[in-house]
């Protein structure tokens, strides 16, 4: 059951808010002084608390409320607290609401308005209380991984990078090939090194090599060595990367684009552990783990005759997914925050312009873009204009407005569908609660 705090010199306020809440399986509590609803806070747990702005008969100015407000924030940031105020200190309520506080209510209250507001704040300070402990319990997982395994300084806070990392560190161990899978930019060779760093041959070479970044007719050369006089310009013999990586382990990223002549020969090596150089007739033994990745549609190659059915069933033997940034936003802002440089900060409408970027080049385009805009930011902070990202599209309010600033009209009709609720008909509107305040008070529209 919630619990809530009544702070009020008033004990027929404290009688009434106390059956109200009752009736709604609200536990309520109540003090008179704010020395008194202090002390209860340091040794108690309440979920909100409902506070007068005087506490004397002969004083109205509001400056106990202020001052017992700024205490309570201080000593319990995330607590919400709603003020109880008479309309002659309006002004004093609205400058609490900008510094923090939930909501101000007028005496005599309306009892709906009053249990609206209680049980939106209740239900939000559960649902962060929730996220609160979701985020220690990962917080937790974070720690662990990075006691056991050797993470190769890798960034990540969203559920979905622990998931995929937690999967890679736990076949690391094994000898079986992996298949990393996933867009673009995303880091599968990071991962590649993190499944090296943990395994059994972390001791040996990380050798990698990119399959598309080679014409066809050389991928065969780089992978398996060639011997002198093998091609025209073959003066020498060559090693290939396999020889290269004897002993540990070798990433072939866009595995996708192999021909398929070097599927056969890569085939071959998985199965065996032996190959011939290029031009060559004298087989070679070697021990290498093999970790592959792309960003292509196997199976739809397989069908289309492009990649051999085999070769993706032997490299594929356990796939570690890794999906979009734009799939896993709780790594947005910590990379943003990691690739910037020292001296360098984003203000918080960049950081919400971070957030409601899509993406489409995942981490290597956020690194791009954050090293661009450092250099192009003139002080230490960095702005939305300097991130250059395309405009996100403006949210739509809920009154029909087509998402453009919300008129008079428009702010009325969405308080009187809230009965009066700022939090619920900002929500509407598409603005913070603290965005709606500063219209209601600059059109001077009486939220009553």
């Amino acid at each position: 059951m919630p619990t809530v705090l009544v702070i009020d010199d008033n004990p027929s306020v404290a009688t009434a808010l106390e059956t109200l809440f009752s009736l709604h399986d609200i536990d309520t509590r109540a003090v008179t002084t704010p020395a008194d609803g202090l002390a209860l806070l340091a040794r108690e747990s309440f979920d909100l608390v409902v506070q007068d702005m005087n506490f004397h008969a002969d004083t109205t100015s509001g400056e106990e409320g202020v001052e017992l407000f700024a205490q309570i924030r201080a000593a319990h940031p995330d607590l919400p607290v709603i003020l109880l105020t008479a309309w002659t200190h309006l002004e004093s309520a609205v400058d609490l609401v900008k510094a923090g506080a939930a909501d101000y209510l007028a005496k005599p209250w309306d009892d709906r308005k009053l249990l609206a507001t209680v049980n939106n704040l209740l239900e939000l300070s559960q649902a962060k209380q929730e996220l609160a402990r979701h985020r220690s319990s990962g917080r937790r997982r974070r720690d662990a991984l990075e006691r056991e395994f050797d993470l190769r300084g890798l960034v990540y806070a969203d559920p979905a990078s622990e998931a995929a990392l937690s999967l890679a560190c736990q076949v690391a161990r094994s000898e079986l090939p992996v298949l990393i899978t996933g867009p673009n930019g995303v880091g599968k060779e990071k991962y590649a090194e993190i499944i090296h760093a943990n395994s059994a041959v972390k001791q040996g070479p990380f050798v990698a090599l990119n399959c598309g970044a080679l014409p066809g007719e050389l991928i065969e050369a780089e992978l398996f060595g060639t011997e002198a006089g093998a091609y025209t310009g073959a003066n020498r013999a060559r090693e290939g990367k396999f020889e290269a990586a004897d002993g540990g382990t070798l990433f072939l990223d866009e595995i996708g684009t192999l021909p398929l002549a070097g599927q056969v020969k890569l085939l071959r090596v998985l199965e065996t552990g032996r190959f011939e150089r290029l031009g060559g007739n004298r087989e070679r033994a070697v021990k290498v783990r093999v970790i592959s990745a792309t960003n292509a549609d196997l199976p739809a190659l397989i069908a289309a005759g492009q990649f051999r059915e085999d070769l993706y069933y032997r490299l594929n033997a356990i796939e570690v997914r890794l999906p979009p940034l734009a799939q896993r936003a709780d790594d947005i802002l910590p990379l943003a925050r990691h690739f910037l440089p020292p001296g360098k900060q984003l203000d918080a409408e960049a950081e919400q312009a971070l957030l409601a970027h899509a993406w489409p080049g995942n981490v290597r385009e956020l690194r791009n873009t954050i090293q661009r805009a450092s250099l192009l930011a003139r002080g230490e902070r960095i702005g939305v204009a300097d991130l250059g990202l395309p405009a996100a599209p403006v949210r739509a309010a809920a009154a029909g407005n087509g998402g453009d600033e919300p008129d008079r009209a428009t702010i009325e009709a969405a308080l009187a569908r809230a009965g009066g609720v700022v939090a619920q008909a900002a929500s509407d509107l598409g603005l913070s609660r603290q965005a709606l305040y500063r219209r209601l008070e600059r059109l001077g529209i009486d939220r009553a």
